[in-house]
């Protein structure tokens, strides 16, 4: 059993874990770009071949310290290249670099490339040479925060390059990013239907292509002539053969089973027959029709009254062209709308807001990066307007009742959410006993409500299936008094499992709205985790963050997706340090203060374990935001109990206070007690709970606490009485 890394581009990880499971892959783990595999030499073979999703497939062969030019070069020599490479061989080295102290890639693989050749040359062996397009072995170095990964890339090249395309347009969609359109949008599904498939924007034809060789059973990886395993010394060229045989034979069966239903129109007659020819060049020509037409002309092809329209528009990426892309949006929307009734379409646009103009309302939104552009992909419904929904069954008494009481809340608290701009609240919180759960309310930028709802375990004494029915009832009564349908709707329910009570498995969606809050906008994700990105009972914290941190250094512990930091740059922190041992929140984080504005060295974003920084940083901070997790026993840093550590955490974080600064504590832990008599003789203490609770989580008022602290030295010397005290 060898380990593997699979590359992807961003948004596709959830994907392409599955896809990996799949082909054989165990314990599979997604990472940011790219998932964890463990498998069989067939196993990583049969990803080259059959992954629609991947970029490369990795085999790490070694993995060390590497902070300067001679460890790095010492490292690499540790490897026996001769069980890789063959003295006379070529290879070519890929080197990148990250939150480390050597940072000139094309260095890097020089030095690497030297320490290969050099090995061999010292054991009197010829040199092997260097060929850049398609070496026998290429060699991935990846530098992390001074930790070194050598691989071979078994890819070789990247492995979007199918080996059909002969031509392509000024901005190709990549075929790997095609494929993940199509899975989002369910065209196995639509075309085990009996679908059709149609693009009207096709440019050089690519996601049609993708389409017909899903749906034809067709290995991606099937027309390519070239390998990074091929010349690999460990390479199994009859294990190989096999696999290239059975796809083969797939092929064979499903190119003859495949209907003609693929559709492809372009505004551009060139782009229309550089489609034609990589059609050709695919197999698959002559299951397509394609058409020179603007897309506001397209129609439904005869002989198909649903499937899948699906299309990569124009972003505008270039200055000028943005102005005139929201008409050719909303022509698009239009055409969908009137001729394609029944119909599901999927969309990638450049943005939410050319998304928007659309005028269409997405049932599903995912976030997919189109190389390093972070794009939205849109999938509609496509419903007649006149269509009456199905009569629904009447509620029963005790649904009533939370109907009423959740329209009850609403004319509450609806006049002072409006007057205040809250777009995310709490509008529910197991107010009556039987219907025991929270909902929240997250309306995204567009003005569309989203509902957040998370059942609290039901007593020993209720039957699970009416614990099921009143979670649906939950479900259907927040979605008519929000207009939130269920496409809109997550749902968090708590299971027992091995251990005592758990949530259940999560969606792994990859779906982000973007929210406002306080003049701010945050990503917020609804479905693939516990917690959706954004505290809501943490508002009025971070409000105080902002009125705290004008003019001051701001450290943020267990900065989880970094809301705090972007409240302090807004607040006019001279910089932001957000400290997470997770570097899925830290990408987070990292959009969330780039959608703001705030980017660049004055915001930094640091994976580390918060007691760890702690020690190692000398720098001081004017303001310390420190909200720990209950506990954690992650496996990359000393387990944490939030009652049993926060003494010495605090100490810590007084120990990198300015004179004058201040520690903003809160936690969750509604059993938490404060350890005055230990942090007195350091810390001024002022309780700040009842305060920092906002009036839409009054029925829940331990929610979480809060506390500030300053240096006694300072808060002495603001005081006279208390210097009195001293003298006396």
């Amino acid at each position: 059993m060898k380990q593997f890394f699979a590359t992807c581009p961003k948004g596709l990880e959830y994907l392409l874990r599955d896809e990996l499971m799949s082909l054989g892959g165990v314990d599979v783990h997604e990472a940011l770009a790219g998932v964890r595999f463990s498998g069989s030499l067939e196993t990583a073979y049969r990803a080259c071949l059959w992954s629609r999703l991947a970029s490369r497939i990795l085999l790490p062969v070694a993995e060390f310290e590497a902070a300067s030019d001679e460890a790095l070069y010492a490292g690499v020599q540790t490897i026996d290249w001769s069980e890789h490479l063959a003295p006379h061989a070529t290879l070519a080295v890929d080197a990148n670099t990250a939150q480390s102290k050597l940072t000139h890639s094309q260095y890097l693989a020089q030095r690497v490339k030297d320490a290969v050749v050099d090995q061999f040359r010292q054991r009197g062996q010829a040199r092997p040479d260097v060929d850049t397009e398609e070496p026998d072995v290429r060699i991935n170095l990846r530098l992390r925060r001074d930790r070194a990964t050598v691989s071979i890339d078994l890819a070789g090249a990247p492995l979007h390059r199918r080996g059909w395309r002969e031509t392509q347009g000024e901005a190709p969609l990549k075929e790997n990013l095609a494929a993940a359109m199509l899975l989002r949008a369910g065209w196995p599904a639509i075309y085990e239907q009996g679908g059709a498939l149609l693009d009207p924007m096709c440019g050089s034809g690519t996601i049609l292509i993708e389409g017909a060789l899903m749906a034809a059973d067709v290995a991606p990886g099937l027309r390519r002539d070239y390998y990074g395993f091929l010349g690999w010394k460990q390479h199994d060229i009859a294990l190989w053969r096999n696999l290239l045989e059975e796809a083969g034979r797939r092929a064979e069966i499903g190119l003859p089973m495949l209907r003609s239903g693929f559709f492809g129109s372009d505004a551009d007659s060139r782009m229309v027959q550089m489609a034609k020819r990589n059609a050709q060049e695919a197999g698959v020509a002559g299951f397509f029709t394609l058409d020179r037409h603007d897309a506001q002309h397209v129609r439904p092809p005869a002989g198909f009254t649903q499937g899948l329209v699906i299309t990569n528009p124009p972003y505008g990426e270039r200055l000028g062209e943005r102005e005139s892309l929201p008409k050719l949006y909303r022509g698009l929307g239009e055409t969908l709308r009137d001729h394609f009734t029944g119909w599901r379409a999927a969309v990638l646009a450049g943005d939410a807001e050319l998304g928007r103009a659309t005028t269409l309302r997405a049932e599903k939104k995912y976030a997919l990066y189109n190389g390093a552009l972070e794009t939205v992909l849109l999938i509609f419904e496509l419903h007649p307007r006149d269509e009456t929904p199905r009569e629904k069954p009447p509620l029963s008494p005790g649904a009533q009742m939370l109907k009423n009481r959740l329209e009850k809340n609403v004319r509450h608290l609806h006049k002072r959410l409006e007057r205040e701009g809250i777009h995310a609240w709490r509008a529910y919180d197991q107010d009556l006993p039987e219907y025991a759960a929270a909902i929240d309310v997250y309306a995204d930028t567009s003005g569309s409500s989203h509902l957040h709802i998370q059942e609290y375990r039901a007593p020993a004494d209720v039957p699970a299936e009416l614990a099921r029915t009143r979670l649906r009832e939950i479900a259907r009564v927040a979605g008519e008094v929000f207009n939130a349908p269920r496409a809109r709707t997550a749902i968090k329910t708590r299971e027992r499992g091995k251990g005592g009570s758990k949530y259940g498995q999560f969606d792994q969606r990859g779906e982000f709205i973007e929210v406002e809050e306080g003049g701010l906008t945050f990503l917020v994700n609804l479905y693939d985790y516990l917690d959706t990105g954004l505290f809501l009972d943490h508002r009025l914290v971070r409000a105080k963050v902002r009125e705290l941190a004008a003019g001051k250094r701001f450290l943020n512990l267990f900065a989880y997706t970094a809301t705090a930091s972007v409240y302090a740059a807004a607040g006019g922190a001279r910089d932001t340090t957000s400290v997470d041992l997770s570097g899925t929140y830290l990408e987070w984080a990292s959009r969330n203060l780039a959608l703001n504005g705030f980017a660049g060295e004055g915001h930094r974003l640091v994976q580390a374990d918060a007691s760890s920084f702690l020690e190692r940083t000398r720098e001081r901070y004017g303001l310390i935001y420190v909200d720990p997790p209950t506990f954690s026993n992650s496996k990359r840093a000393e387990d944490f109990d939030v009652q049993r550590d926060h003494v010495k955490l605090l100490l810590a974080c007084a120990q990198r206070l300015t004179h004058d600064g201040v520690i903003l504590f809160s936690n969750n832990f509604r059993r938490f007690s404060l350890d005055r008599e230990a942090l007195e003789p350091q810390l001024a203490i002022e309780a700040w709970g009842a305060g920092s609770i906002p009036f839409d989580f009054s029925r829940r008022a331990n929610i979480h606490d809060c506390w500030l602290l300053r240096p006694q030295a300072a808060e002495d010397a603001a005081n006279p009485w208390a210097n009195a005290r001293i003298k006396k």
